[in-house]
């Protein structure tokens, strides 16, 4: 069934911690010295199970990207942003070969509006039991105006996207080609938070795909959501002026 509902257990988001809207809240994600159930390391970064596990049907997992709670996409050199993301890439890949799921689905949260609850950087990896994400999405979702080609990646800004108004695709063929994804989303992140907007953006979102033998990377800026979406699941795009003026903005960061 296309966009059927996964189930929230409220009883184990109980305790939760949140430092999102308060600073100054506890972090479980600086606080290694308790983690457990870690089932990989590498350096400072941590992929290990979700303690909140609040969803039925599923097995969450978090990877720590970095020891520094204040860290970033944008903020990390682009060593150790290559870094984060062929651990994140090497964690979800894992998770998928263990042929336990339906689906393994990659995605990281940023800022107020994302979705997330913690500050400390990290992606979230969740092998779904009997849920098949792309009934919900399909290629058609990734293109749009191209914004910028080269041998090892693919930018575009989506024509008919998932919930709008502006949403950034990378695609690599191989996962030897996580460098120049990882370097895109360097680029375009510090872009969003910084200029886009005037600098005004304070949330993201990055979500990962495996489509027809491709690998996708869909940056999503995040706003109040669309009563157009969230009413009758209409998403909207903005028009051709603008995506072009977009498109112009990256590409000229990309140089």
């Amino acid at each position: 069934m296309v966009n059927q509902p996964l189930t929230f257990d409220y009883r184990a988001a109980k305790g939760k911690p949140e430092n999102i809207r308060h600073p100054h809240g506890y972090c479980p994600f600086c606080d290694v010295a308790h983690l457990t159930h870690i089932l990989a390391k590498e350096d400072d970064r941590i992929w290990l199970v979700n303690k909140f596990r609040t969803l039925e049907n599923t097995f969450q997992t978090v990877v720590i990207e970095s020891s520094d709670h204040n860290g970033g996409p944008s903020l990390y050199s682009l060593d150790q942003n290559r870094r984060v993301f062929k651990f994140a890439f090497s964690c979800w890949h894992k998770l998928i070969t263990t042929h336990h799921y339906q689906s393994v689905i990659m995605y990281k949260n940023f800022g107020p509006l994302s979705g997330g609850s913690l500050r400390h950087p990290h992606f979230q990896i969740v092998g779904l039991d009997d849920y098949d994400v792309y009934q919900n999405v399909g290629v058609k979702n990734f293109v749009g105006l191209p914004v910028s080609t080269t041998n090892d990646r693919t930018i575009t800004l989506s024509t008919n996207p998932i919930i709008g108004f502006v949403e950034i695709n990378i695609a690599i063929d191989k996962l030897s080609r996580i460098d120049a994804l990882a370097d895109a989303v360097h680029i375009i992140v510090g872009y969003l938070l910084n200029d886009y907007m005037g600098g005004r953006l304070s949330s993201y979102n990055l979500f990962f795909y495996r489509l027809n033998g491709r690998f996708y990377c869909k940056i999503v800026p995040r706003f109040a959501t669309s009563p157009y979406f969230v009413g009758y699941k209409i998403s909207q795009v903005q028009n051709h002026q603008r995506l072009v003026e977009i498109a112009d903005e990256i590409q000229q960061r990309l140089i």
